[in-house]
């Protein structure tokens, strides 16, 4: 295994043995147990800092490289972590740094309050790249365990490889990223997109058999029409990131099978590392518009309003996971980092689901006020802050991949354009409308209900 290759990054292929030799060289930089804020990137240099600092035990708290540097501050000055490793291009320096290729390990001088625990490997945001403080706080088994049973049900095997079509920084990224590593697979990284020729160049090139997206991810390629797409290694296709809609899930199981290629439909949250259920292949066109079942070593289950469970098919009520990749809980500042687990093994997700009679769940609704963007979770509660410091009363509303945002004074495409900055997201995800006035209750709440009313 350890001369067979790891990665391809712009040109070069690096084997399992030159990787970890990579990675151990970068990671003994680093104090064990000390935080390190991660500015991730689809690059090689990225990848070896992200295995040394886990193999040297200390704590990955990831960032995606899209971050202003209002945020960044914000979570320096919030966890304090000893070194931050970034692209050479990132907009931060230290008197004392090290370079690594297209990288740089620097040291921040900063102390923490508090030692991580020693369970702690990896800290994920909750919402995407919107430079949210709030994190979730995973366990070296949340890695191992979710990985394993990735391997397990989508029968990763050494002859696969893997292109990058997510950012590293994103929950369901790196899961795509640590399980065809832990089954001894390639990958293909890659700054390049889908609409870029060179990624499919890249695709034939290198022989991927599988890459994942996001339900954006899969309406463009069906305007790029991936029916007529000449790709003879691809062996599956996975999605992930929000709900796809059952006609196109349809489409593509369809489109897929009749190109011989598996296309699975799977479900996850960052607070269970990333995966909770899937749709096996062989039923994809049938359960079109389901999440699956349940991933191998893992439970899902429905309950009531009053906390009991629901035995009945085709009753809604909140989904709940069990499973050894629930994460320990959340954090918000350096102090949290000690805590101990929180969630002992089950992850009330906040979404409504209903089971059907072959025991496929379907996701019907959302408790909490979120929205997934182009695959990146947006808090509309914790976006609608960020505005109110930049001066900006807005109310934020919509459906995945459509965020409405209501002012009532300001100029629209000024607003978008903040917007996209706190975010990292493309404007044309947001719709920026100007109104009289917000509609409040006597308390001075916002009613959510009466915007819709305006749309």
């Amino acid at each position: 295994m350890f001369d067979a290759i790891a990665y391809h990054d712009e040109g070069r292929s690096v084997t399992y043995k030159e990787m970890l030799e990579n990675a151990d060289r970068i990671g003994k930089r680093v104090e064990p147990r000390s935080l390190v804020l991660f500015v991730a990137t689809n690059t090689g240099e990225s990848l070896e800092g992200y295995l040394g600092f886990l193999r040297n035990r200390a704590v990955v708290m990831m960032a995606a490289s899209s971050i202003d540097a209002d945020s960044l501050e914000a979570l320096l000055e919030a966890y304090k972590p000893e070194y931050v490793w970034c692209p050479d291009s990132f907009g931060y320096s230290s008197d004392s740094e090290k370079s690594y290729g297209r990288y740089r390990l620097c040291e921040t001088g900063m102390t923490g309050e508090a030692k991580p625990h020693s369970d702690l490997a990896l800290m994920l945001t909750t919402s995407g790249s919107t430079g949210s403080r709030k994190y979730v706080r995973l366990t070296y088994e949340n890695i191992r365990a979710n990985a394993l049973s990735i391997v397990d049900y989508l029968g990763i095997s050494p002859g696969d490889c893997a292109i990058t079509t997510l950012p590293f920084s994103y929950s369901y990224g790196l899961s795509i990223i640590n399980s065809h590593l832990l089954a001894g697979s390639s990958l293909v990284l890659t700054e390049k997109t889908m609409f870029d020729r060179e990624f499919w160049d890249l695709v034939r090139a290198r022989s991927v058999t599988t890459f994942g997206g996001v339900p954006y991810t899969y309406s463009m390629l069906k305007r790029l029409r991936f029916e007529r797409m000449d790709l003879p290694s691809l062996r599956y296709v996975t999605q992930a990131g929000g709900r796809l809609g059952r006609d196109l899930h349809e489409h593509f199981a369809r489109l897929c099978a009749e190109k011989n290629i598996d296309f699975i439909a799977m479900y996850g949250q960052t607070e269970a590392t990333a995966r909770i259920a899937y749709v096996p292949a062989s039923r994809s066109v049938e359960k079109a518009g389901s999440v699956g079942i349940a991933i191998p070593g893992g439970e899902l289950s429905i309950r009531d309003e009053s906390g009991g469970e629901v035995e009945a098919p085709d009753t809604a009520g909140e989904l709940v996971y069990r499973g050894p990749n629930v994460s320990m809980g959340y954090a918000s500042s350096r102090i949290d980092v000690s805590r101990g687990d929180d969630f002992g093994g089950v992850l009330a997700t906040g979404d409504l689901a209903c089971r059907d009679e072959d025991g496929f769940y379907r996701i019907v609704g959302r408790m909490k006020r979120f929205l997934k963007i182009y695959g990146n979770r947006v808090n509309l509660d914790e976006l609608e802050s960020m505005l109110a410091v930049e001066g900006i009363v807005a109310a934020c509303s919509g459906e995945d991949d459509a965020l409405r945002v209501f002012v009532e004074d300001g100029d629209p495409k000024s607003i978008q354009s903040i917007v996209s900055e706190k975010t990292g997201l493309y404007k044309g995800a947001f719709d920026v409308r100007l109104i009289d006035a917000l509609p409040r209750n006597d308390a001075g709440k916002i009613q959510y209900s009466s915007l819709e009313d305006l749309c």
